[in-house]
């Protein structure tokens, strides 16, 4: 069950299969002067074995590695370069959830909308952190999410989701930043003539209306209480619906530690973020592929 060389093989011969259109003959995305000794599909697919298998940081990682599978990876590079590489190939990892979306539920048209936080260190240590700040655009702030009761230092994760909780796509923003800002960074593209899913914090006249004007995305929240006289299609229906993601924010952070960082700059960040998520996906789809219950992730890396 938690042999990384078994599930490392299991794993690139997924994302070797998704990314074929995209990949050149020798298994990178781009072609390289001097070819590095592991290939571009090989490095995803051990950011997501790590992150599969519940190892979120790189020192554990290749102390394993070194000790227990050297002879397994004879091409394994340095840390640093890894860790360079795997940052650069962040979209590449997100391509892997999105296709597997498609592949699982094609012309897929309801998706969940909900954030989670995101901490980068402890309120105590909050005022001389000096992590994650190498973009002026999105810089860590203090926050509170109202659902788990918790003030915080950090990030929100945005992260949309299929009907049945597969990833499509997400986002950071600082922790101080209203879940409602989110909707004007919604992809268009993907979630074009949908419904999407969410709570109260995304409540908004204004982009509910811009949304379907412009992106043809039906975005159904629930009412405040003092909002009566207003039209809505919310109802216990999409009430359930909009649990899928909640139990899915739950696992991830049982299982893959989604709370739990140890990247220093925003740019580490959100490829790890990318990793945990598309690992899901990638959990998800062996499930699917051996027709069991998509989302018992805990039971799709057992023989």
């Amino acid at each position: 069950m938690h042999n990384l060389k078994t599930n490392f093989d299991k794993i690139v011969g997924i994302a070797k299969s998704i990314l074929a259109d995209v990949l050149l003959e020798d298994d990178n995305f781009a072609r390289y002067r001097n070819k590095p000794k592991m290939t571009d599909i090989e490095i995803v697919a051990l950011a997501l074995t790590a992150e599969s298998l519940g190892i979120d940081s790189e020192n554990l990682l290749f102390s394993k590695l070194r000790n227990e599978y050297l002879p397994d990876f004879p091409a394994l590079p340095d840390r640093s370069n890894y860790n360079r590489r795997r940052r650069k190939l962040q979209d590449h990892t997100m391509w892997i959830s999105e296709a597997i979306s498609n592949i699982i539920l094609p012309n897929e048209k309801q998706f969940i909308l909900d954030s989670i936080p995101v901490p980068i260190c402890a309120n105590p240590r909050a005022a001389r952190s000096k992590i994650c700040k190498d973009d002026p655009e999105v810089l860590p702030k203090r926050g509170y999410h109202a659902s788990h009761r918790l003030h915080y230092y950090g990030f929100k994760m945005q992260l949309v989701i299929s009907k049945i909780g597969v990833p499509v796509s997400l986002g950071l923003t600082a922790a101080n930043v209203h879940d409602v800002h989110y909707l004007q960074h919604l992809d268009g593209e993907k979630l074009s003539d949908s419904e999407v899913i969410a709570d109260k914090g995304y409540l908004s006249l204004g982009y509910q209306t811009s949304l379907f004007e412009q992106e043809k995305i039906r975005l159904i929240t629930p009412l405040r209480a003092n909002m009566k006289r207003r039209e809505t299609h919310w109802n216990s229906t999409y009430r359930y619906k909009r649990k899928r993601i909640e139990t899915l924010f739950s696992q991830m952070c049982d299982q893959l530690f989604l709370k739990r960082n140890y990247a220093k700059t925003l740019n580490g960040l959100f490829a790890r973020m990318c990793a945990k998520i598309t690992s899901v996906a990638v959990l998800q789809y062996i499930n699917f592929m051996r027709g069991k219950p998509i989302n018992h992730l805990k039971h799709a890396l057992v023989d």
